[in-house]
């Protein structure tokens, strides 16, 4: 049996909740929001609610031995970077940098978010809500697919900054998610880059990267001598 964890409890999370339902019925599916009434709806559909802010609990149950397969993102931010920002957040300052331009200029159809954040497309047009992201064309345009949009961003290259990228993976007509332990495999590679990270989101045709820089707050044990002691 499955778990799944769907953050949001909007139009776009009851449709996930659905999805997952169809899919793979007989799992656990838990859907988180801090908006009561928008969890009272999804109540009403026969689901499990957890009326508390998404990223806040992501960050709790993945510390735990139960953690959930699934995580789908349905809330109006980077979850993997706001989901690394909390976990650091302890022993760690995790500073968000802006995204170089050189690297905005080598993806395409780009846009810059409110938060630093930086959304890149193949479509310059809207995607049908139920596109299944076949392997080889456009839903679309019925053409090839001109770029896996994970792969590229997975193959920056740009002076001494590491690219990490977190896979979305289809569940359903137009609903992606990733699995628990990828995204534990994205905060592993963060915190041994060792220099500023490009964190990406991708599927194979849209995307979403942060720049961070991860600061320890951990200063380093010195041993010294008393001076009276020379």
């Amino acid at each position: 049996m499955r778990k799944i964890l769907i953050l949001g409890a909007g139009k776009f999370g009851l449709k996930a909740a659905k999805t997952a339902r169809r899919r793979w019925p007989g799992s656990e599916i838990l859907v988180v929001d801090q908006d009561v009434q928008a969890c009272r709806e999804v109540e009403k559909q026969q689901f499990k609610v957890v009326c508390e802010p998404g990223v806040i609990y992501l960050a709790r149950k993945m510390q735990e031995p139960n953690r959930p397969d699934w995580v789908v993102p349905c809330i109006p931010v980077h979850v993997a970077c706001e989901w690394i920002k909390q976990c650091l957040a302890p022993r760690y300052r995790v500073e968000i940098l802006p995204v170089p331009r050189d690297v905005a200029g080598m993806l395409p159809n780009t846009m810059n978010g409110t938060d630093g954040a930086l959304y890149m497309s193949n479509a310059d047009f809207i995607c049908p809500d139920n596109c299944m992201e076949p392997d080889d064309i456009c839903t679309y345009t019925g053409k090839p697919r001109p770029r896996i949009m994970h792969q590229v961003l997975a193959a920056i290259d740009y002076e001494n900054y590491k690219s990490v990228v977190l896979k979305s993976r289809q569940i359903g007509p137009g609903v992606g998610g990733y699995r628990s332990k990828d995204l534990l495999c994205v905060l592993d590679q963060s915190l041994d880059a060792g220099s500023p990270i490009l964190l990406s989101t991708a599927c194979k045709c849209h995307g979403v990267m942060h720049c961070l820089k991860i600061i320890s707050k951990v200063q380093p044990f010195l041993v010294t001598r008393d001076a009276g002691s020379l």
